[in-house]
């Protein structure tokens, strides 16, 4: 599809036609290059920032049927969590390697069951406590690595002032069976 970024499960994608540049290739160029390094879903422009937006969506069909393998995502868990916060850090090389210098915002769009506004919110607490933020306060010469976390549903993006010029489509699949 043009203009469109697919998640790894090919169940939605980002539509992108109003970014200045966006890409979902960083896993394919850390996996060729053999650099064990974790990646963000998702890279996208505007003219004010650089958005780094992980999305995870336990509502898909396919996600459903790997919960009767392993236990439901739980986006609070430890190691999820950890996860995710290594993902912005791992990203930052490869916006500067691009040489995007704009400001930076990460984005976690995630959808599970019992989700609600609530955990977002605590989720999003959580984060900012280990994403640079002190660190940048600390330190205080102006430079940049965040601007700021978010973490939203798949409805909240869409209706975001911001996010929402860039919504998530579900992309139309055919069974074959």
């Amino acid at each position: 599809m043009e203009n469109i970024l697919t998640d790894e499960n090919g169940d939605y994608g980002l539509e992108y036609t109003n970014a200045v540049w966006a890409s979902d290739r960083m896993h394919q160029d850390y996996h060729d290059s053999k650099v064990p390094l974790t990646d963000a879903d998702f890279l996208l422009e505007d003219t004010a920032s650089i958005m780094v937006i992980e999305y995870k969506n336990a509502n898909t069909r396919k996600a459903r049927d790997a919960g009767f393998k392993t236990p439901p995502f739980n986006p609070m868990d430890d190691r999820k969590f950890a996860s995710i916060i290594r993902k912005f850090y791992d990203s930052l090389h490869y916006l500067h390697l691009l040489g995007k210098n704009k400001p930076v915002k990460y984005i976690y769009v995630v959808e599970t069951t019992n989700g609600d506004e609530t955990m977002r919110k605590r989720l999003r607490n959580k984060m900012k406590t280990l994403l640079p933020f002190e660190l940048q306060k600390k330190i205080n010469t102006g430079v940049m690595l965040i601007d700021r976390v978010d973490v939203l549903s798949l409805e909240e993006w869409n209706k975001h002032d911001e996010y929402g010029k860039y919504p998530f489509v579900k992309i139309e699949q055919k069974d074959f069976y």
